[in-house]
């Protein structure tokens, strides 16, 4: 676990970011949230690449099995 004065992510980039994309202003903490919900992306990502992986009996996760399941994974965040 980081110390407590490290930065996971640059604030300012992901406010910019986010800014740049919707046209409106972003309130103050928007980009721990847009950050948390990526983060919890790639790890549903990675989990289903995994489950898919080893139902293919392989013990490495290729990208192969990220593009299989992306679409699912992307279709339940995008609610």
């Amino acid at each position: 676990m980081p110390a407590a004065n490290t930065k996971l992510y640059p604030r300012s980039v992901v406010k910019r970011t986010v800014k740049a994309h919707s046209n409106c202003n972003v309130s103050k903490n928007v980009d721990v949230l847009v950050y948390l919900d990526y983060v919890l992306f790639v790890q549903k990502l990675i989990k289903e690449a995994a489950i898919e992986a080893k139902n293919g009996k392989e013990k490495n996760i290729s990208a192969r099995h990220i593009k299989k399941v992306q679409r699912r994974v992307l279709q339940e965040f995008s609610a």
